[in-house]
């Protein structure tokens, strides 16, 4: 195709004179635009939250104070299993309850006579220790039991798990929780009997009991007093270092009827937490003692000043641990006497039931 040279000039001319008389000439308006390249969108990427993970804590020991409060001891209905021969002024039973699942017997007398309105004042009884293959809820104690019961309370004597023929496994009380259970359960079934008064209700312990029944008195507050003879009542740190009993020094060999595990929880919880000098956090933890502020209510306590299974210097320092704390408490020492209080024991069980009288009777 030519281009026609003529009609070129001929438009350059108009232009010209268009551009000399001052006219603008209709020109289509171009705005300048930078040309980018177009670029395929992508997805906004979802931002996810970064979370840091919470640390697992390290789990209680079930010994610590802090990890049996934080169990629950429903108990359950007592359960008359035998009738037996009655007291003086009371009826006695073989009873059973439960705790954990298992079936514990436990010695039960009901005062004759007519029933309170509230219901009878009631004295949990926690025994020392005895061989479990051989402990029988009807042997032993049984003057301690009949001081109280004659005396207008119902006493309830749980066997504790692998005791006599109740359930489960003997695991002993001072490096495992499950007798300290099973009195907590005990408590908390006495309390749904029909003829007990729930807000009345005492502890009694002797020796191991002993050791129960302060732990129970630091955990529950439905205690309003105890009484411990001769109890095993010393910081865990005094019981690992100033506490052997004397069959354990006399001998190398065995007890064939104390369980291994039962012999070996100081050396069980050393070798899992450390000494005392290493780790006396954790055995702060596990011992009573360091909770004596937190006691539910007045204690009195009774030694024989030649005690030679439990060290009276146990009892010594823990009625001082219990007036420093202001706590109400009473510490009586019987001269020459031994771990049973043989021969102050009219005294002591006058002493007691008068205690008893005054803050769970309320006389």
């Amino acid at each position: 195709m030519r281009f026609d040279i003529n009609l070129g000039l001929s438009i350059l001319t108009v232009i010209f004179v268009a551009a000399c008389n001052g006219v603008q000439a209709a020109v289509p308006s171009v705005v300048p635009q930078l040309a980018v390249p177009a670029i395929a969108s992508s997805p906004t990427a979802t931002i996810v939250p970064t979370f840091t993970p919470t640390p697992t804590p390290t789990p209680l020991h079930p010994l610590t104070i802090e990890s049996m409060r934080e169990r629950d001891y429903p108990g359950s209905e007592i359960t008359i299993d035998q009738t037996l021969a009655p007291g003086s002024n009371y009826k006695r039973y073989l009873a059973s309850y439960q705790s954990d699942g298992l079936k514990i017997y436990a010695l039960m007398t009901v005062p004759n006579g007519t029933k309170p309105k509230t219901g009878w004042p009631v004295i949990v009884f926690n025994h020392g220790y005895i061989p479990p293959q051989i402990y029988k809820p009807t042997e032993r104690y049984i003057a301690y039991v009949d001081g109280f019961a004659k005396s207008g309370y119902i006493v309830f004597r749980p066997d504790y798990r692998g005791n006599g023929d109740s359930d489960g496994i003997a695991t002993g009380a001072y490096g495992s929780p499950d007798y300290t259970v099973d009195v907590l359960n005990a408590l908390a079934s006495m309390k749904q009997y029909k003829d007990a008064d729930p807000n009345r209700l005492g502890m009694w312990g002797h020796s191991m009991g002993g050791y129960i029944t302060l732990r129970s008195m630091i955990i529950s507050k439905d205690i309003k007093a105890g009484v411990i003879w001769a109890g095993v009542v010393g910081s865990y740190t005094d019981m690992m270092y100033n506490w052997r009993r004397p069959t354990a020094r006399a001998t190398s060999t065995p007890n064939p009827l104390v369980p291994e595990y039962a012999r070996r929880w100081r050396q069980n919880l050393i070798d899992q937490y450390g000494t005392p000098e290493q780790n006396p956090q954790f055995w702060g933890s596990i011992s009573a003692n360091t909770f004596v502020s937190d006691l539910s209510g007045p204690l009195q306590l009774h030694h024989g000043t030649s005690d030679a299974d439990v060290p009276i210097q146990f009892s010594q320092t823990l009625y001082d641990q219990l007036k420093q704390a202001g706590q109400t408490a009473e510490f009586y020492s019987y001269k020459g006497d031994n771990h049973n209080l043989s021969i102050n024991f009219s005294t002591a069980m006058q002493r007691s039931i008068q205690f008893f009288n005054k803050y769970v009777k309320g006389l």
